[in-house]
């Protein structure tokens, strides 16, 4: 049985499972908050925890080891992968601007959690766009996964598999031109952008007009990306991407109207899951590796 309970720092999910074999654990460490899924080795989405995302690096350690070791509850861990939004190597987040980290050796301070279970740290938007890849019915060669959310930021997924050689790309800073200026994309298509240029966040806003604004807004980024990366499917996540249906067919307009006649538009879709799909992502990552 599940039950909710709430608290004035965040609210968590606490459950009892029946854990037969191992359990693993998913971070989502975003730019607003953070959320911790535990999986059963079928894929099973089990437990989950959430509490807004500290950026103060010393703070947010603090509290994920809390949260993590409640998690686990005395239960053996496979293992841990953690996303974060930003650059990552080797464990280090290099470059995360929504946050404020700047070469934070994330891997180092969580060394030893959970009995020292084996802890893999990933770009947030690769894992979703190879959870996104993944559930596809016939895999395509090339996937590109957006998530327009605090700030945009992709994945891509080719063979599905996380491109090693394109792991580190940031399209939510490629500078397009929009309003008379050239400024980085999510400057004014980001989900950060949207509540600031219209007061709102996107669940209030119900202006056709408003949506249709916000659809030529991310389609400047897709009209520089196609002609360039020329993926089979184009995947929308995040908090925006969660009201796709809102802004899909004049965003598909647009695209036809402005793609050069000899560049073929990709398929354009919703995520299957805009909020979990981070999560799953880090499930098929573990599986990757051999931790489940």
């Amino acid at each position: 049985m599940t039950s909710i309970v709430s608290y004035d720092f965040h609210t968590v999910t606490r459950c009892q499972p029946c854990y037969t074999r191992n359990m693993f654990i998913a971070v989502d460490t975003g730019g607003t908050k953070t959320l911790i899924t535990s999986f059963d080795v079928a894929g099973n989405a089990v437990a989950e925890r959430k509490f807004p995302t500290p950026h103060d690096t010393t703070e947010y350690i603090s509290v994920l080891r809390s949260e993590l070791e409640a998690m686990a509850g005395g239960h053996h861990v496979s293992g841990i992968v953690l996303a974060l939004p930003g650059i990552i190597k080797n464990g280090v987040a290099v470059w995360c601007n929504n946050l404020g980290w700047r070469n934070f050796d994330v891997a180092t301070a969580l060394r030893g959690v959970v009995g020292g279970a084996p802890l893999y740290i990933e770009n947030d938007a690769n894992l979703a766009g190879l959870a996104e890849a993944r559930q596809l019915a016939d895999m395509p060669k090339f996937v590109m996964y957006v998530t327009v959310s605090t700030g945009i930021g992709s994945g891509i997924i080719t063979d599905g598999k996380i491109n090693q050689a394109l792991q580190n790309s940031e399209v939510g800073r490629s500078l397009i031109e929009y309003g008379g200026k050239v400024r980085e994309w999510e400057s004014f298509a980001s989900g950060s952008a949207i509540v600031r240029v219209y007061k709102k966040y996107a669940r209030d806003i119900k202006s056709k007009r408003s949506w249709r604004s916000i659809a030529d807004r991310i389609s400047r980024g897709f009209l520089a990306l196609i002609p360039a990366l020329q993926p089979d499917v184009i995947v929308i996540g995040g908090s925006i991407g969660t009201y796709f249906p809102q802004y899909e067919a004049e965003l598909i307009k647009l695209l036809d109207a402005h793609l050069p006649d000899h560049i073929p538009r990709p398929v354009i879709r919703q995520a299957a899951h805009p909020e979990y799909a981070v999560a799953y992502g880090c499930f098929y990552h573990g599986r990757d590796l051999g931790l489940i």
